[in-house]
């Protein structure tokens, strides 16, 4: 799921701490614990885009099954997503 946020006077890390995420030590993405453990997680990978941010979401189930791999099991889409999706555009206004 995909959704743009304007840049206002906070800067990216600001912006996605404010919201309650943590930037992954894997790579330029930020996450968001939903439970108790490590999973699920909400994932959010953000792209640039000059005066504005774009936000791609989804929520990792399971971590990676087998070794050396990235694949996982995660939604793209649904009512949890969107209901995270209004919760980070109200915290932010």
């Amino acid at each position: 799921m995909k959704f743009i946020i304007k840049k206002e006077q906070l800067n990216l890390l600001t912006m996605m701490r404010r919201a309650g995420y943590s930037p992954s030590s894997r790579n330029d993405s930020f996450i968001r614990r939903a439970g108790n453990g490590a999973f699920p997680r909400f994932h959010i990978y953000i792209d640039d885009d000059n005066d504005s941010w774009q936000l791609k979401i989804h929520l990792d189930q399971k971590g990676a099954c087998y070794t050396g791999h990235t694949a996982h099991s995660g939604d793209y889409d649904g009512d949890v997503l969107q209901a995270e999706q209004e919760r980070i555009i109200n915290l932010l206004k």
